[in-house]
């Protein structure tokens, strides 16, 4: 009988100590949230308040409705306006009329005629070849010469004989600074030439060296001719108050395309003129 009953104590006690185990083994529904140390109040109130004022900056503000404006006299008028009254402009763009074959042909034709008298393979550079000129005094002449007559539309007075390189120059120079130089009203048409090539020595003077005119490579200029028919000279205009400026920047101008410039104040040999050519020199353009 105690050996019995000592055996079912024995299995109750085997059975509440697995109960047991298995109540301890189990998990708790929620993880209790540890105390917070000391200053994390401060960093949490901290990260509250940026975040409400990054959701402050995020929801666009209530636009403004703009205030409505006054009816104006136009507005207005053109109410007040009849309904049969016909309207000013027209209710439609009228389309251009179309170019008749005619006149394309003028232009054609001018084209075409334009680049038979071109030289230099430039449109814009109007003469005649002239082949290579042989010179009187040694060091003279010029290699693939041309005679221009015209630069952009601008005629010279007279035609001059000059290389390549040198009407490419000049054309660069009346393109782009002299033909607009007395204003866009008031264009240059002419300039007067004072001198092209001429087998000669600097100035004329014995024993000098040879001009750059001697070889094709320089153009004085003395006037331009405007469409009103006036005619500036550098002698009377440099001073004169009305023309100087503009004469100025063209001096100053031509500077780029050529390699030497002289004007009025360079020396008493080049009072009355401007002295363009395109020799290069050891120490860069040469202008006064």
């Amino acid at each position: 009988m105690r050996a019995r009953a000592g055996a079912r104590l024995a299995g109750v006690a085997m059975v509440l100590i697995h109960v047991g185990c298995g109540l301890v083994a189990a998990a708790p529904e929620t993880t209790p949230r540890p105390p917070l140390e000391r200053g994390a109040e401060l960093v949490l109130t901290e990260v509250t308040k940026v975040s409400a004022a990054t959701v402050a900056l995020t929801v666009p503000a209530p636009q403004v409705r703009p205030h409505i404006r006054p009816v104006s006299a136009q507005i207005i008028a053109a109410a007040a306006r009849p309904v049969d009254l016909a309207p000013v402009a027209p209710g439609e763009t009228l389309r251009p009329m179309m170019r008749t074959p005619e006149f394309e042909q003028q232009v054609l034709f001018g084209r075409a005629k334009r680049r038979r008298g071109s030289v230099c393979g430039d449109i814009d550079i109007q003469g005649e070849e002239a082949g290579d000129i042989p010179g009187k005094l040694r060091g003279c002449g010029a290699r693939d010469a041309v005679r221009v007559r015209s630069v952009s539309g601008v005629t010279l007075s007279r035609p001059a004989l000059m290389t390549c390189e040198t009407a490419k120059a000049l054309n660069k120079w009346v393109s782009r600074d002299v033909e607009t130089a007395f204003g866009r009203s008031n264009r240059v048409v002419q300039l007067r030439v004072a001198a092209g090539y001429s087998c000669r020595t600097r100035n004329n003077r014995p024993g000098a060296k040879i001009s750059e005119h001697g070889r094709g490579r320089a153009i004085d200029i003395s006037g331009f001719t405007l469409e009103s028919g006036t005619t500036v000279s550098v002698l009377k205009g440099w001073r004169d108050r009305s023309t100087r400026k503009a004469l100025q920047r063209m001096w100053k101008t031509a500077c780029g395309p050529f390699r030497t410039v002289l004007g009025p104040d360079a020396d008493i040999y080049h009072r009355d003129h401007f002295h363009l050519d395109v020799a290069r020199h050891r120490s860069g353009r040469y202008c006064r």
